[in-house]
């Protein structure tokens, strides 16, 4: 059994930290320096802020982006079985009803614990 040549991975790395050292150096020798008092503010599309950047959201609203991520990871993997339908026969149509039930006894779940809904109580 002949041993692999790691050469060229050394290589590769040495010139990767040698490029990523040189683009930083140069970026700290050639930059702007300067501390103009209007640098550290911030400006979006010609209209100054005003107020706080540092908004407080509820919970409700990081629960209901989590659902969506999940919820749309599943349909990704239905589109996958749907692409695959015919090969899999009976027994992957028997899967994708067993998930689309778990799914679908998830949602109840969440809506009957009440995790959907926005209202004030």
């Amino acid at each position: 059994m002949t041993q692999p040549t790691l050469w060229p991975l050394a290589l590769y790395t040495a010139l990767v930290f040698i490029v990523v050292g040189a683009m930083l150096g140069l970026s700290y020798i050639l930059g702007e320096r300067h501390k103009d008092r209007a640098t550290g503010e911030p400006y979006e599309s010609g209209i100054v802020s005003t107020g706080s950047a540092r908004v407080k959201l509820s919970v409700k609203y990081y629960l209901i982006a989590v659902f969506f991520v999940i919820f749309d990871l599943e349909a990704a993997f239905i589109f996958a079985w749907a692409v695959a339908f015919r090969q899999l026969g009976w027994a992957g149509y028997l899967e994708i009803v067993v998930f689309i039930g778990v799914l679908l006894a998830g949602l109840v779940y969440l809506w009957r614990s009440g995790a959907l809904d926005w209202s004030k109580k």
